[in-house]
C-alpha cells in the first residue's frame, strides 16, 4: 500500500467527527438515566385467585359492617328511654342495663370504632392490587 497522502508537503492525517445527531444523543444517554419502565412480575392464575378471593372477603367484611352500622343508626334514631342492653357470653354470663346513658355511650363508642374500621377497609380496598 502507499504512504499517507500529502497536501502541502504535509502528511494528511484523517479524523472524523460524528455528526451534530449522533453527538446529541451520546449526550443525552450520558446524562440522563435510562427510564425504561419496570416490569410489573409475572401472576400466575393461582395467585390472582387468591388474590381475588382476598379481595372479596374484604368488600364482604365491609358491607356486612355498613349494615351493621345502619342497624346502629336505625337504633339510635327510633330508641326511646326505655331501652335496655343486653349481653351474654358463651359460658352463660350475662349483662343487662336499661340505663339510657350507659345505652347511648356504648352506642356511640360502637358507632366509632364501626366507622374507623370502614374507612380502613376501603383503604384496603382502594390500595389493594390484583
Amino acid at each position: 500500500m502507499g504512504a499517507p497522502a500529502k497536501t502541502n508537503g504535509h502528511a494528511k492525517t484523517e479524523t472524523t467527527t460524528p455528526k451534530p445527531a449522533v453527538t446529541k444523543k451520546l449526550v443525552e444517554q450520558a446524562v440522563k438515566p435510562e427510564t425504561q419502565p419496570l416490569a410489573e412480575p409475572v401472576i400466575n392464575l393461582e395467585e390472582r385467585i387468591d388474590r381475588f378471593e382476598k379481595l372479596r372477603g374484604i368488600t364482604t367484611q365491609r358491607e356486612r359492617l355498613v349494615l351493621t352500622l345502619t342497624e346502629l343508626a336505625r337504633f339510635n334514631y327510633n330508641s326511646s328511654d326505655s331501652c335496655s342492653f343486653y349481653m351474654k357470653d358463651s359460658t352463660g354470663l350475662e349483662f343487662k342495663t336499661t340505663n339510657s346513658n350507659l345505652i347511648k355511650l356504648i352506642s356511640d363508642e360502637l358507632q366509632h370504632t364501626l366507622e374507623t374500621k370502614k374507612v380502613e377497609l376501603e383503604k384496603q380496598i382502594m390500595g389493594f392490587t390484583l
